[in-house]
């Protein structure tokens, strides 16, 4: 723990200190390449930014290109570098390095992207060739590839579109002022001081604004540039001034996928909390201007990190609305894998999208496939961490990912995925510092030595009470543990989880007993005992069972007393004898071959769950006091109803193969009886859009503050149980399976990062 403290003392230090934003962001060798290209007002035989042109000299890869990863916005990059260097005839060394790597590995990337060009590489990649050949730069020694001819003509075609009306989602052409054709910029000279913003710069693009400077020797431009080199020092963001908002939000999402909300609670809440307050004032982008890929990409993950948080937002309610009907038509029409850093947002804001309309959901299903396309093509024009956690996004929704494993996750990912700006990666360095990675890891490390030390106590547990050599059923303490060590995953929530995964141990095994060992009078004769709470005239397994029961709701009260300040005994007794009742009505139902109607098997399927004997033991150390008033509360019914039902769907989805053959009452054959014409696929997917639209209904209740007056820890607590039943039955019955869970449960407890 001590290095733990160490290390998040220097982190405080890094996001959440006064100094300069600009140092939190990577350099944009394509825009620091541009600056070094500006002659001197006074002196034109030298540059103006001679800090630039250094940085260009000592930053060049070994391996002879410049930028970030070998994508295909390496291209321009490494031209802009070259040419601003040949202006000053200076760097050959360098030069001839960059040429040999642009020899061997052009024409191969060319290829890759050949027949779907990004429009903005189709704009500035033959305009940089252009600049390069302008300074006699010898790009193709064997002559001109086949390649670059449809790349011309597709920036031709680009330029002779004309653009009635902005669109909010794609950059107009002056955006890539620098690379556009010189016959172009005299033809619009005029929009280049139309478009300049009131910081003098053009779209807030240090590369384009440099080359508006140079053509137009706008003072208002040159006061741009020199600021933000005097803010920045020797190199220039891709994009300036820099959203100070948007790198905090970064921050705060990248702890949490980290797993360090826990340490950071205070400074987390602080920045959403000014977040929503200053959104709350301002109004929407109107119709018709050109939003930046950075805005949307901050209007996405605000709207998630705040509706996660509890704040009441809503789509519509954002500067950059995420149901415009232009960004409908970008996502209809979109081939640019540049703007899937911006879909991968969306997909996961969609993802918390309460009940709504299907125009919501249909964009959301766009989103899919679109992030599905960018990531299956084989190219090099999509960073590879960005890749692979829109892989990570797409193979499960959030709802069935288990909060620790995903920690894990990320910290094994790596970097966090880059922001794109329209013509370059935005980069925030200090989200990949190695002092960030070694504590989360340090963190994952301190979890997993408490999670074997109480798993090994649980089963001990499970080996004295008899349980764990009952001899029949199932035997899942290791599953139950790691379900909720996974979701319940801050080391000071130990009481949730241990009390938790003992009540899940045995209504487990109890089930087992109702479903496999048990006779109808064993059978009615437990659920005697378990009515009167008293173990008299119960023998052999049930009586253990009875005993270990007794025990366990004895144990918790005992350490509910000084957080409740009172006995919670006959909570717990009450909740039990419920689900029990529920058992042994299913027991009679398949002991008479009886088939309930639809309304009468949720009434006590919904119950027969269990859901309640996870939820409600946690509820009494999460902290706020737990009344007879709150629990029987319409708002805390109607959670507890929605998770119970939830729980009940996911269940019956997937063991209807097994209950058929059991002859057990299950929903998806309750919807078949009656209709034998009806396909088993058709009941499954009325079920299926029935669960979505309540998971949908239980996510408003549990996340938003203002839905519910029911305490948020208590709220939680219920997410978690949804998250587990989720985890369990989303696409197969893994609970049942003694080996489907094995390698999610080394990773999570065992396995060292």
């Amino acid at each position: 723990m001590e290095c733990i403290q160490g290390l998040l003392q220097k982190i405080k230090e890094e996001l959440f200190s006064t100094v300069d934003i600009c140092t939190y962001v990577s350099a944009s060798a394509y825009d620091t390449a541009w600056l070094a290209m500006i002659p001197h007002a006074e002196d034109p035989s030298r540059p103006m930014f001679p800090q630039c042109l250094e940085w260009i000299l000592h930053n060049q890869k070994q391996v002879g290109f410049w930028g970030d990863e070998l994508t295909i916005d390496f291209i321009p990059s490494t031209l802009a570098c070259m040419v601003a260097l040949k202006t000053w005839d200076v760097g050959l060394d360098n030069i001839h390095k960059g040429l040999d790597f642009i020899h061997g590995h052009m024409e191969k990337l060319l290829k890759e992207v050949q027949g779907n060009t990004p429009r903005w590489f189709a704009v500035v990649f033959p305009g940089m060739l252009e600049h390069a050949w302008s300074k006699h730069l010898e790009l193709f020694p064997q002559g001109l590839p086949h390649v670059l001819k449809s790349t011309f003509i597709e920036r031709q075609r680009i330029l002779e579109t004309k653009e009635v009306t902005i669109h909010a989602y794609r950059p107009p052409l002056i955006y890539y002022y620098e690379a556009l054709p010189s016959t172009y910029k005299m033809e619009n000279c005029m929009e280049v001081v139309r478009h300049l913003s009131a910081d003098g710069s053009l779209f807030q693009s240090p590369s384009a604004t440099a080359s508006a400077f140079m053509d137009t020797k706008d003072k208002r431009c040159q006061d741009y540039l020199e600021s933000m080199v005097q803010r920045c020092g020797l190199s220039v963001p891709p994009i300036f001034p820099i959203d100070e908002e948007l790198i905090k939000l970064c921050a705060v999402d990248r702890l949490e996928r980290l797993g360090l909300d826990e340490h950071f609670q205070d400074e987390i809440d602080k920045v959403l909390h000014d977040v929503y307050r200053k959104w709350t004032k301002r109004t929407a982008a109107p119709i018709g201007v050109y939003i930046s890929p950075l805005q949307f990409y901050k209007d996405c993950m605000a709207y998630r990190l705040l509706a996660m948080h509890g704040y009441s937002v809503s789509p519509s309610s954002f500067p950059t609305p995420m149901d415009h009907e232009n960004l409908v038509s970008h996502v209809k029409q979109c081939h640019d894998n540049y703007f899937l850093s911006n879909l991968l947002n969306v997909y996961r804001a969609w993802e918390l999208l309460f009940p709504g309309d299907g125009h919501q959901q249909n964009i959301k299903a766009r989103t899919r496939i679109l992030l599905e396309k960018g990531i299956s093509q084989e190219n090099t024009s999509v960073p590879t961490n960005l890749k692979e956690e829109i892989e990570y996004e797409l193979n499960l929704p959030w709802l069935a990912r288990m909060d620790h494993l995903e920690h894990i996750e990320c910290i094994e990912r790596g970097e966090a995925s880059d922001m794109w700006t329209g013509k370059a990666w935005f980069r925030i360095s200090c989200l990949n510092s190695k002092t960030l990675l070694t504590l989360a890891k340090e963190n994952i490390a301190h979890r997993q030595s408490i999670y074997r030390s109480e798993l090994k106590e649980l089963q001990g547990w499970a080996r004295d009470n008899g349980i764990s050599s009952i001899g029949f059923g199932r035997e899942r303490t290791v599953y139950c543990y790691f379900a909720m060590a996974s979701t319940a995953y801050h080391p000071c929530q130990r009481a949730v989880r241990m009390t938790s995964a003992k009540n899940g141990i045995l209504l487990t095994i109890i089930d087992d007993f109702f479903d496999i060992k048990g006779s109808m009078d064993e059978l009615t004769c437990f659920t005697d005992a378990v009515e009167r709470w008293d173990g008299k005239g119960i023998h052999g397994v049930g009586k253990v069972l009875f005993n270990a029961l007794n025990d366990l709701i004895n144990d918790t009260a005992t350490q509910a007393f000084p957080i409740q300040g009172r006995d919670v005994t006959e909570h717990l007794r009450d909740m039990w004898c419920q689900v029990i009742r529920s058992w042994l009505q299913e027991a009679e139902w398949s002991k008479k071959d009886y088939t309930p109607s639809i309304d009468e098997y949720l009434r006590v399927a919904g119950i027969s769950t269990a859901v309640q004997t996870i939820v409600l033991p946690s509820l009494y150390f999460v902290g706020p006091i737990i009344s007879e008033e709150m629990i029987h509360h319409p708002d805390y019914i109607k959670i507890a109803e929605l998770v119970m039902i939830s729980a009940r769907l996911l269940n019956d989805l997937q063991t209807y193969q097994k209950e058929s053959r059991e002859g057990k009452p299950n929903l998806v054959l309750l919807f078949m009886q009656g209709h034998p014409e009806r396909k088993i696929a058709h009941a499954k997917a009325d079920i299926a859009e029935i669960l979505d639209r309540t998971k949908k209904e239980l996510l408003e209740h549990v996340l938003i503050n203002d839905k519910n007056c029911v305490p948020k820890s208590c709220r939680k607590i219920h997410l978690i149980a949804l998250k587990i039943f989720q985890m369990f039955y989303y696409s197969t019955n893994r609970y049942d399976s003694p080996t489907a869970m094995i390698q999610d449960i080394n990773k999570a407890i065992y396995e060292p990062l």
